[in-house]
């Protein structure tokens, strides 16, 4: 495993980190707890010392799952990333920015993006519980919220690093003017992003701005939530409430058929499987600190610590690529 320095923080963050949406089960189709913890168990025991996690992921559950696991464990010697500005309780509802609905466990539930001041105390507090924890180590805003000024929210970051609740501060999907706001602040160490093979939209401006500026860059969704590892175009399966069902649809599964057909080829050579090798060329981008990857059981988790098994010469990356220019 290969351990990296976030931006300008002091945190060193485990090249692949344990990316904990999927195991809250919302969206998801579902949890198994038991499997959870093992998944936990097993990356840790794998050299992920990095966990992601948000409120939002399961209402609360993944953060449940993740204090559980890390019981009897040297605190310090795991990463813990989480977020705040998702909002959907009673005493919430209305607050903020309308994000979108859904129906969990037949409940319909309305989400809001919400990051005043108030509100970040208040998530923090209530994060801490459910971690078992006295600290966080990287807070992040989970979506930018237009109805609370940028500044009104990093204070609220601020003042929880002057408390010691919170190690460093990040943002999660902030454009490049949101940074430039926020840095008037605070200094950023991360934005975490959607970056993956199918979409490389931060490459334009974020990437050169992030890299210019030291901020480092938590990539998100570099699997495309399983896609690009190939399983779901044979004999894998998603429940019915699971929001994949939705997602994939904005992909070209031909393209993306075709594209897992010509790198086959060089995981096998690298005793790899196809996603150990997508998540191994995302961790050697341009300005990623860290990738995230999500895992439901112990082999998933085991398998995504082993994408740092191997490298990458310059012109097996440059194959890469051109694979990815011909979508």
């Amino acid at each position: 495993m290969e351990y990296r320095k976030l931006g300008s923080s002091e945190l060193s963050l485990s090249a692949i980190t344990y990316g904990a949406f999927a195991i809250g089960g919302t969206m998801w189709g579902g949890n198994e707890r038991k499997n959870s913890i093992d998944a936990i168990h097993a990356s840790i025991e794998s050299g992920v010392t990095t966990l992601d996690t948000a409120p939002f992921y399961g209402f609360g559950l993944s953060e449940e799952i993740i204090g559980e696991a890390l019981q009897g464990r040297d605190r310090t010697k795991v990463q813990i990333l989480t977020k705040f500005g998702l909002v959907w309780d009673g005493s919430n509802k209305g607050k903020g920015e309308h994000f979108f609905d859904l129906t969990d466990n037949g409940k319909e539930v309305s989400v809001y993006k919400y990051a005043s001041k108030a509100n970040v105390i208040k998530e923090v507090e209530e994060s801490l519980v459910r971690l078992r924890t006295d600290y966080i180590d990287l807070l992040q805003i989970h979506w930018p919220d237009g109805s609370t000024p940028i500044d009104e929210t990093m204070e609220a970051l601020a003042a929880l690093i002057r408390q010691g609740k919170i190690r460093a501060a990040g943002v999660s999907n902030y454009s490049v003017s949101q940074l430039e706001e926020a840095a008037k602040t605070i200094s950023i160490a991360s934005n975490q992003v959607a970056y993956s093979m199918l979409n490389r939209a931060i490459e334009k401006d974020l990437v050169p701005y992030t890299t210019d500026h030291n901020i480092g860059i938590i990539a998100y969704s570099p699997l495309e939530r399983g896609l690009l590892s190939g399983k779901y175009f044979a004999d894998a399966k998603l429940k019915a409430d699971d929001h994949r069902n939705g997602y994939f649809g904005q992909f070209d599964p031909e393209k993306v058929k075709a594209l897992i057909g010509k790198i086959q080829p060089l995981a096998q050579s690298k005793n790899a499987t196809v996603a150990q090798l997508v998540l191994r060329w995302t961790s050697l981008q341009k300005g990623i600190t860290v990738v995230l990857a999500g895992a439901r059981n112990a082999e998933q988790a085991i398998s995504n610590a082993g994408a740092m098994d191997f490298t990458l010469a310059a012109d097996e990356l440059q194959f890469i690529n051109t694979q990815l220019s011909k979508l």
